[in-house]
């Protein structure tokens, strides 16, 4: 029988402290979710490889460093709305729910979504829900949120992700540009939103994110 728990200390100790990654909740939410819950069951013996987990075509959940590091710049705080786009399967909203208030997985794919509520009730995460819908719409209803997360690459920015962002929030998002990107957190103030660069890393752009291509004659 696989030791899970013997393999999420040694993601935390190998791959998540190595990278700079101090906040003490952040390292105990990831030490206390059962990642292997919430990958595709034949992904289960690779949930803690130093590598994205395909979750669907063209859909991933980030490597462990990469999410630790994100969490890392968002600095989600205790009383924090947070939203989680791109929830997959629902790893990152139930770390999210460690660290928030309250989380809102948002998931377009209605299969994705529909496990991802099943383990989120499994791992008893009450006050994490996850919501269907496009992506790149984001969900106005609980708007406006302190922080959003966006699990996947970007190479355009929705104003209507932004929009739901609180003044003052933060926004984590992987913008790419080919097959080379860097982790970004934007931050509002006055309805305007400033970016800065955090790290180098990329991801499959979700649907709803990419450029629109121009045609030339």
């Amino acid at each position: 029988m696989t030791d899970f728990t013997s393999r999420r200390l040694m993601m935390v100790d190998t791959q998540v402290r190595p990278s700079d990654v101090t906040k003490f909740p952040i390292i105990d939410a990831m030490l206390s979710v059962a990642r292997e819950d919430f990958v595709p069951d034949a992904a289960r013996d690779v949930a803690y490889a130093g590598a994205p987990v395909e979750l669907a075509p063209g859909r991933v959940l980030l490597e462990p460093r990469n999410f630790a590091k994100m969490l890392e710049a968002l600095n989600v705080q205790a009383g924090d709305l947070v939203l989680h786009v791109g929830a997959g399967l629902g790893y990152g909203t139930a770390v999210l729910a460690q660290l928030a208030e309250a989380v809102v997985g948002l998931e377009e794919d209605e299969g994705l979504a529909a496990e991802a509520s099943a383990a989120l009730s499994d791992a008893n995460c009450d006050n994490a829900m996850v919501v269907t819908g496009p992506v790149c719409k984001g969900y106005s209803k609980n708007a406006p949120y302190e922080a959003i997360l966006v699990e996947g690459g970007v190479e355009e920015m929705p104003t209507a992700l932004l929009d739901q962002l609180k003044d003052g929030g933060r926004i984590a998002a992987i913008f790419m540009d080919g097959a080379l990107g860097e982790m970004r957190i934007g931050t509002k103030t006055s309805a305007r939103v400033s970016w800065r660069m955090e790290f180098n890393a990329s991801a499959p752009i979700l649907p709803g994110f990419a450029t629109e291509k121009s045609f030339v004659f």
